[in-house]
């Protein structure tokens, strides 16, 4: 790297810093006003807030914003430049305008690679505490899961139905296991009045059931023991009957993937939701080269109106941009359109319109 090329990798990297610590300072502002009620009335201490909660709503509100905060940081310095007349000074001194682009790329990298690590680890992990303390202290009644009629796959072969489960006993009623055989006959059935957690064993206790098992045409039944109880483990807990909307942000990538790979062997297909969100932790870093090639050719050209026009037509940009990755997202998500190039589609329309303006750019 060159001088030159030194000057506006740590001009980028600067200036992105520096919108980055404006915008969180402002967001959690923001926050914090629309929040401060629930933080006075519920039983939370100062550590929570702090820790448990903001530390978690920092790092998962800038990874949202972080291609807007780039695009605003390129359009910052580069239209500086423009207006100094200095980009036109490096374009007169045979410098291309692809050239120029080196630099801004390389730091554009550093950037991608830190918000891919972020967006697949760091957010999730701290999600986890932010949505416990809102899920405890905000958003109490947040739950989703089912309780009536509960139908899933514990194992390849083996089945489940509860008619009602209370989640605050951790107790089901009506339970029932279907087991079959690799050739999908069936091979036994057992019926409970009642399934309860027991926490100490990790094991489920079904009491007054009875079972049926099927050896070809051969039938034995066990009748109902009112008296008598089994303890029988599952590859289920009582965590499995809690579902939150948000629940796949508190995953990191590794865990999301086995967490589908579960649900899908559970036999509950509709996994859409969770697939949208890991693809969608890989594709919004990449949209950093795009806003950043977008930037540079908006604000290279020296224009009436300086900064503050290029800053308006960027901040425009991002909004439309935000709004379309949104709307991509519940398109994916509700709809029977490929999943992978349902989330991709604001990068593939804002690449194609960062390729036509960097062709028109200042040469």
């Amino acid at each position: 790297m060159n001088i030159l090329d030194k000057y506006i990798f740590f001009k980028y990297i600067k200036t992105f810093l520096f919108v980055v610590l404006i915008f969180t300072m402002i967001a959690s502002i923001i926050d914090f006003s629309e929040k401060v009620e629930n933080f006075v009335e519920e039983d939370c201490t100062v550590y929570e807030i702090i820790f448990d909660y903001y530390m978690g709503f920092i790092p998962y509100i800038n990874s949202l914003l972080l291609p807007l905060y780039a695009l605003i940081a390129v359009i910052f310095f580069t239209s500086r430049l423009a207006n100094n007349s200095e980009i036109i000074s490096i374009l007169n001194a045979g410098v291309s305008f692809w050239r120029l682009l080196a630099p801004y790329m390389a730091a554009a990298t550093v950037i991608v690679f830190f918000h891919l690590f972020a967006n697949h680890f760091l957010v999730p992990w701290g999600n986890k505490s932010r949505l416990d303390f809102e899920h405890t202290y905000i958003w109490k009644n947040s739950d989703k899961g089912k309780t009536n009629k509960i139908h899933m796959f514990v194992e390849e072969n083996k089945k489940i139905f509860i008619r009602y489960y209370n989640k605050k006993q951790k107790v089901g009623h009506d339970f029932r296991i279907t087991t079959y055989n690799p050739d999908g006959k069936l091979k036994q059935y057992l019926e409970a009045k009642e399934c309860r957690w027991q926490e100490d064993i990790k094991k489920w206790r079904l009491k007054n059931y009875s079972t049926r098992s099927f050896d070809g045409m051969k039938e034995t039944f066990t009748a109902q023991n009112k008296r008598k109880t089994i303890d029988t483990t599952l590859n289920l807990v009582p965590q499995d009957f809690v579902r939150f909307l948000n629940q796949k942000e508190m995953l990191d990538s590794p865990q999301l993937l086995s967490f589908i790979d579960a649900e899908r062997d559970r036999g509950l297909s509709n996994t859409k939701l969770f697939e949208v969100e890991f693809y969608r932790r890989t594709s919004e870093p990449i949209t950093i080269f795009i806003v950043t090639l977008i930037g540079v050719a908006i604000a290279a050209r020296k224009v009436r109106g300086g900064i503050g026009l290029h800053l308006a037509i960027g901040i425009g940009l991002g909004a439309i941009f935000i709004f379309l990755s949104k709307f991509s997202v519940t398109f994916a998500t509700n709809s029977n359109f490929p999943t992978l190039l349902g989330v991709w589609i604001p990068n593939i329309i804002f690449g194609a319109i960062g390729i036509i303006l960097a062709k028109r750019a200042q040469k």
